[in-house]
């Protein structure tokens, strides 16, 4: 993200901390669409299944956050008193 190959709504996203609003669109852009970091991290994507919150399109290499998800809808393997932990710190 800070290396300025992500778009939001049309506009460069450079903040890792950005948040997208459910109806955002994300594109990777074109300058970064080639770079191996992302082909791969795609990849792995694909492998694994993108969550229903989600709809992508691979061959554009863009997306859209459809909606906010529940803690149902998270991988299960999440331990959220760990999370509390680290950031009570």
């Amino acid at each position: 993200v800070s290396h300025k190959g992500i778009e939001v709504d049309g506009s460069t996203v450079n903040i890792p901390s950005f948040q997208v609003k459910p109806g955002s669109t994300i594109n990777v852009r074109e300058r970064a669409r080639k770079q191996m970091r992302v082909q791969a991290a795609l990849e792995i994507a694909a492998q694994v299944g993108f969550p229903d919150w989600v709809e992508v399109d691979e061959k554009k290499m863009s997306g859209a956050f459809k909606s906010i998800p529940e803690r149902v809808d998270i991988l299960p393997d999440i331990n959220e008193n760990l999370v509390v932990e680290l950031y009570s710190k």
